[in-house]
């Protein structure tokens, strides 16, 4: 691999990695071991949060010793660099050049590292390079599988090394990955693989003419599985071998030969590989809708009562198209006959014993409900557990078989064919040998049904186009022998099978008849049947003056088997009769003969009807008689050439007419020329359409993904497991928490409610998406719906405290329901049963207030002090005592207010030892009392603690002594 002349021209290879859950240390070991110079970029896809800014860049710039970005829209991508996805993004590329997309699915069902992968396979096909990491669910399985369709890498780390294995596991299980290693390996891997496959078509070419050893493969996959596959598209079939021989790092086909007759397990995987499974239910629409209103129509109108339609399917795959056929089959003769007792028998072949069993079990998943319509799966699939089985009444019109249409033999007294997309994958001569084939096996006016990609080819004598567009055309009415067709050996067919009974029944000979013969063979001229090409199909009367055959191998054409003289005009009548669809009259052109020089009227006629005989030409020729006195003429002229001069003039003439007829053979060899060069552009545009056929054919194997589509079902279903397993979650966390709580939509209807919820409304479980309104419950709360429409409107929750009838109490609190993007989507109310609350509340306020009633009762001056010596209680003895109100002093500092400044310092450190321990304390103290006068009084303190261990005391003034003004 020369890595300067790929980056010059732009054909590096580009490495796409995707990652998930644990995806970050797998990245870290991977970047860690890419050398500065590999020569590859790297374009990072991981599941980020939508919601967070990426840090991603700047984690791996730090291990990295490349340049990470951020990838940009429309940002070129270039070696040696590393572009990580932004969150809330996909990302694709295009011409080398990143595009970044808004995601359209949801949050759960994006699938970012498939959409890239794809893109890079479609954009740089055998220098992408696929690596999938640890991570969740299924997400990269259909991008590695277009990657491998275009000849790219596929790499995936160890299961066992990864934190979350899922990602690997489903990638390896596909059958696709070309290395698997630990993520600090898989640099390395790439470079060794990258340098072992061969460098681009001319070693494939050189490969491919290495006939012993390609053959030799052949002959191993017909010895080994029964198949022939001689005459299949020889580059289709080294694409594979290829990539078969880059998993093994096998640089020849002769090796590689070697390898599979010492694994015989190989020659089974390569086999695996040539066999492309693509189909679906109803695949292309408007062909269905054609049968459905006009071609099956048309064919059951043609079928006598209680008679069969036979249909055959080759290469029918996993049976879905055969399905689809017995399903419209039924629908239309429903509509059109249903009383006729016309049955339908399909038979459906193809050479993978494992896709005839697949198909055998009628049984798909639900992702055919995007082809199937609901009003069909309904009536003809069952659901079951595994998804939806095929009814009874459709299985028993398909017969699946193993069939090897180029071995075994056909199926005969057919009505419909339908072969969509098979005949791209053989070559020119099998395709023909096919059709041919498909003739023999089609009734009269029996319809055949080919893919889009697929033409008639030089067989298209052998059918007429009923809808070019779509594919379908009818069986002509051209006469070929079926013992002439090329079967396989592997089958004889006695002399005496299956003809058309097109014999009509013998006239009456009669006068008339007799007559007509008569003038038929003495006065009717010679005339040929041809077709579009000039091939001779019927000959009448004696065409032996004006036709003889052609030196060399026997060749029944027209313009080969003309005699000389007129063939140049004969040509442009010809071809102007095929093109303007009309007839062409040539007058008086000569030709020589055994007998001579005649003179003949040329007719060439297009035929219009009878339909039998539609697209053909007659070719009509009458001999002129010359009048009688031109030969005298001609004699006089001759009798008086004696002289010298006019023999001289008439070798003139003679050389003339050389010339001229020199001429006429040049112009002729340059016809011949432009028609070899035509057929030159012929053999290009075959070769074109070759080239479509294999476009077709990666194109089906792309479409083969959709077969993948079981793995993001499954992933689907983890999804469901994992929001089930969370639903448990929450309803036990909500039950566990012994708070009764409704969930309410926008229309108050019932979402959800918890079990202890019961104990408030009589709910039932069908009470869901009822209005909450119109349930009965123990609440004293009449304003109820009225607060919750006022939240959803404002937005601000309500919270109130609400008796019951039977004497409980509840803390309701309504809360707007807000999801994850941040939309109110419904309420939620809480009901927390509060009743011993509030017993308690009740007991305490009834003690507070006979102590208060105590307090104030007694004739002692009281005081109660916190911690921090502040006022909490004041009784009426105090207001007196200090001539102030208990409001005016209450919550304020007692020193600042009763203890005079000179001695509230000494007084401070008091209270503050005696408050840091409980009990009871005596305390002499100055204050200052009613009038600003100071008192010492005596004081009885006891000090409390709550459960905080925060102290408050009680300090009762036992004896006052007055002192004198301060």
């Amino acid at each position: 691999m020369d890595k300067a002349s790929d980056i010059k021209s732009g054909k590096f290879p580009i490495v796409g990695i995707g990652a998930s859950a644990g995806g970050l240390e797998a990245l870290e070991q991977f970047l860690k071991n890419v050398p500065e110079k590999s020569g590859m970029a790297y374009v990072v896809v991981q599941h980020l949060d939508p919601t967070q800014k990426g840090m991603l860049p700047e984690l791996l710039q730090r291990i990295s010793g490349m340049q990470v970005f951020q990838a940009e829209d429309l940002m070129p991508v270039e070696p040696d660099r590393v572009y990580v996805i932004p969150p809330n993004k996909n990302i694709s590329i295009f011409k080398r050049v990143l595009h970044l997309f808004e995601p359209v699915e949801n949050r759960g069902l994006r699938l970012p590292v498939d959409f890239f992968l794809r893109s890079l396979a479609d954009d740089c096909k055998e220098n992408a390079v696929g690596i999938i990491l640890s991570g969740m669910g299924s997400d990269g399985c259909i991008g590695i599988r277009a990657i491998k369709e275009n000849n790219g890498v596929v790499l995936v780390q160890k299961p066992e090394t990864a934190k979350f294995d899922s990602m690997p596991r489903h990638a390896i299980d596909s059958g696709l990955v070309d290395i698997i290693a630990p993520p600090e390996k898989l640099v390395r891997e790439i470079i060794h693989f990258l340098n072992q496959i061969p460098e681009g078509k001319p070693t494939r070419h050189t490969a491919i003419k290495d006939h012993s050893a390609f053959e030799k493969i052949i002959i191993l996959l017909r010895t080994q599985t029964g198949n022939d596959f001689s005459l299949y598209k020889k580059n289709t079939i080294y694409r594979r071998i290829e990539r078969r021989m880059s998993i093994h790092k096998i640089d020849k086909i002769v090796s590689y030969v070697h390898f599979l007759q010492e694994n015989p397990k190989e020659i089974h995987i390569l086999f695996k590989e040539l066999m492309i499974g693509v189909t679906k239910f109803f695949r292309d629409t408007p062909v269905w809708k054609h049968l459905q209103e006009k071609a099956f129509p048309a064919l059951i109108d043609q079928m006598k009562p209680n008679s069969q339609l036979r249909a055959w399917i080759p290469g029918c795959s996993t049976g879905e198209e055969a399905y689809s056929l017995a399903i419209l089959f039924k629908e239309v003769l429903e509509k059109t006959n249903p009383h006729a007792g016309i049955s339908l028998q399909i038979f459906a072949t193809d050479i993978d014993s494992d896709a005839v069993d697949t198909a055998r079990k009628g049984l798909f998943t639900d992702r055919i409900s995007s082809d199937v319509s609901p009003k069909r799966l309904n009536r003809f699939f069952t659901k079951t557990e595994e998804g939806y089985r095929i009814s009874t009444e459709i299985r028993e019109m398909v017969v699946f078989a193993q069939h090897n249409i180029i071995m075994h033999p056909p199926f005969t007294n057919i009505h419909f064919i339908s072969c969509r997309n098979l005949l791209i994958y053989m070559d020119s001569e099998l395709q023909k040998k096919l059709l041919g084939l498909f003739y023999y096996s089609l009734n009269k006016e029996g319809l055949l049904l080919l893919g889009t990609s697929e033409t008639l080819g030089t067989q298209n004598h052998l059918f007429r186009p009923v809808d070019s567009s779509l594919k379908i055309f009818k069986r002509s009415g051209t006469n070929l022998n079926p013992l002439l067709m090329d079967f396989s050996s592997s089958f004889a067919r006695p002399a005496t099978g299956y003809f058309e009974d097109t014999k009509p029944e013998r006239p009456v000979m009669n006068i008339q008849t007799h007559a007509d013969q008569l003038l038929l063979s003495q006065f009717a001229p010679a005339g040929v049947l041809v077709n579009d090409n000039g091939d001779i199909l019927y000959i009448s009367g004696r065409t032996g003056k004006y036709l003889e055959p052609a030196v060399g191998k026997a060749n029944l054409n027209i313009f080969a088997m003309l005699r000389p003289g007129f063939q140049n005009d004969f040509v442009m009548a010809f071809r102007k009769a095929v093109m303007k669809k009309e007839a062409v009259a040539l007058h008086h052109v000569k030709t020589s003969t055994n007998e001579g020089l005649i003179t003949l009227n040329v007719t060439i006629h297009w035929i219009q009807k009878p339909e039998l005989l539609y697209g053909k030409l007659m070719i009509i020729f009458s001999e002129v008689a010359l009048p009688a006195e031109i030969a005298p003429q001609k004699k006089k002229v001759n009798e008086k050439a004696a002289s010298a001069r006019e023999k001289e003039l008439e070798q003139e003439l003679q050389h003339t007419r050389e010339q001229m007829q020199n001429i006429m053979e040049e112009m002729q060899t340059s016809q011949e020329e432009l028609k070899s060069t035509n057929e030159e552009l012929q053999s290009t545009n075959e070769e074109l359409q070759s080239t479509n056929e294999e476009l077709m054919t990666s194109k089906e194997e792309m479409q083969s993904l959709n077969e993948e589509l079981q793995t993001v079902n499954a992933e689907l279903m983890a999804k469901v497991e994992d929001y089930s397993r969370v639903n448990n979650d929450m309803k036990n966390l909500l039950n566990s928490t012994d708070i009764a709580t409704l969930f309410l939509d926008k229309e108050l209807n019932i979402r959800r409610y918890t079990n202890q919820t019961t104990k408030i409304f009589k709910l039932i479980k069908s009470d869901i998406g009822r209005p909450f309104t119109d349930q009965v419950s123990q609440l004293i709360y009449p304003n109820l719906a009225e607060d919750a429409q006022e939240v959803l409107r404002t937005l601000i929750y309500v919270e109130k405290q609400i008796p019951t009838k039977d004497g409980r109490w509840f803390s309701i609190r309504i809360m707007p329901y807000r999801t994850l993007d941040d939309r109110i989507d419904g309420l939620v109310i809480t009901f927390i049963d509060i009743s011993e609350l509030k017993l308690v509340e009740e007991k305490l306020l009834t003690m507070n207030q006979e102590n208060q009633l105590l307090i104030d009762t007694s004739s002692s001056v009281i005081l109660k002090l916190s911690a921090d010596c502040k006022i909490l209680e004041f009784n009426s003895a105090a207001e007196t005592f200090f001539n102030t109100k208990r409001e005016k002093v209450k919550g304020h500092s007692f020193l600042e207010q009763f203890i005079p400044e000179n001695s509230r310092q000494k007084t401070e450190k008091k209270l503050a030892d005696l408050l840091a321990k409980p009990g009871s304390n005596n305390l002499q103290v100055r204050v200052i009392a009613a009038g600003k006068k100071e008192v010492d009084a005596v004081c009885s303190m006891n000090v409390l603690f709550n459960r905080s261990e925060l102290s408050s005391a009680i300090i009762t003034i036992t004896q006052k002594q007055e002192s004198y003004d301060k």
